[in-house]
C-alpha cells in the first residue's frame, strides 16, 4: 500500500540537506469498533475476520517501562490516545517542562519519574529517559496496524523555528541538523547539548526514523522548545489511527 502522508511545504533558508515541512493539522480521528473492544483498547475494523487470532487481538496502545542502571532509575507509563495528562519528575526542571509540552502537544498521557546521578550533570538522566520513552513507544504501537505512520511539523517559537519529520519505519535513524546554532551552556541544570542526545536515544529505542532541524533562533530556551514541540506534533500525526488503513501501512507487510 502506498504511503499515506507525503512530506510537503515550503523550504526555509537552510543548508542543502534541510527539511521541508509545514505544520500539521490535528491527527485523523479513529472511526472503528469501540463497542467491541475492552476499555482503552482499539479493535481495527475489517481485520478481525481475515486475520489470524494472534493478529486480531485488540491493541491497548499503552506501555509501562521500568529501567534501572548504575546511573539512573527510570519509571515511565505512556498512553498514545491521551490528553497530555500525567506528571513528569526527572530532577531537572527544564527537562520536566520539555516533557510536559511533549505530552500536551503530542496528546500523550505520560508519567515519568527519574532518579539519576545529577551530580555529574543532566546527560545520563536525559538520555536514559529518551531510551525508556522510545521503548514505551515501540511497545505501545504493537504491530503498527492501522496507524498513519508518517508525521511532520514546523514550529515557530518567537525568533526560533524547528522542523521535525517522523517515519515509524522499524529502522532506527536520527538526523539532527542545525544544533551548531545552539550556544554553549545550560538552562537550570539542563545542558543544551543534552537535547540532541534525547532525540537520538528516542529514535534508536523506538525504532523510528527521525529528522530534527533547528532552522533559526538565538535564545536557547526557545530553540530547544521549538524542537520538542515539532517532535510532539509530528509524533501526534504519525501514531494517529487512519480509518482507511486496515493493515500495516507498508508494502513489506511489517514495520517491526
Amino acid at each position: 500500500m502506498s504511503d499515506l502522508l507525503a512530506f510537503a511545504g515550503t523550504a526555509y533558508a537552510a543548508p542543502a540537506r534541510s527539511l521541508k515541512a509545514d505544520a500539521l493539522s490535528d491527527p485523523l480521528a479513529f472511526a472503528g469498533t469501540a463497542d467491541a473492544a475492552p476499555a482503552r483498547s482499539l479493535a481495527f475494523a475489517g481485520t478481525a475476520d481475515a486475520a489470524p487470532a494472534s493478529e486480531s487481538q485488540a491493541v491497548t496502545r499503552t506501555a509501562t517501562i521500568n529501567r534501572r542502571t548504575g546511573e539512573t532509575d527510570v519509571s515511565l507509563t505512556l498512553g498514545l490516545d491521551g490528553t497530555g495528562s500525567g506528571t513528569r519528575t526527572t530532577g531537572v526542571g527544564f527537562f520536566d517542562h520539555m516533557l510536559d509540552l511533549l505530552a500536551r502537544h503530542g496528546r500523550l498521557d505520560l508519567d515519568v519519574e527519574v532518579s539519576g546521578d545529577l551530580q555529574t550533570g543532566s546527560h545520563h538522566t536525559v538520555e536514559d529517559t529518551g531510551i525508556v520513552l522510545g521503548q514505551a513507544l515501540h511497545q505501545a504501537l504493537g504491530d503498527r496496524r492501522g496507524i498513519v505512520r508518517y508525521g511532520h511539523a514546523t514550529i515557530p517559537m518567537d525568533e526560533a523555528r524547528a522542523a521535525a519529520a517522523l517515519d515509524i519505519s522499524g529502522r532506527p535513524y536520527a538526523l539532527i541538523e542545525g544544533f551548531e546554532r545552539l550556544p554553549r551552556g545550560e538552562i537550570a541544570g539542563f545542558e543544551h547539548e543534552a537535547a540532541e542526545e534525547f532525540f537520538r536515544a528516542l529514535a534508536s529505542s523506538a525504532r523510528v526514523t527521525l529528522h530534527i532541524q533547528l532552522q533559526a533562533g538565538t535564545n536557547a530556551h526557545h530553540m530547544i522548545e521549538a524542537c520538542f514541540k515539532a517532535l510532539a506534533r509530528a509524533l501526534r500525526a504519525a501514531v494517529a489511527i487512519d480509518p482507511a488503513e486496515t493493515g500495516v501501512p507498508s508494502t513489506k507487510g511489517t514495520l517491526t
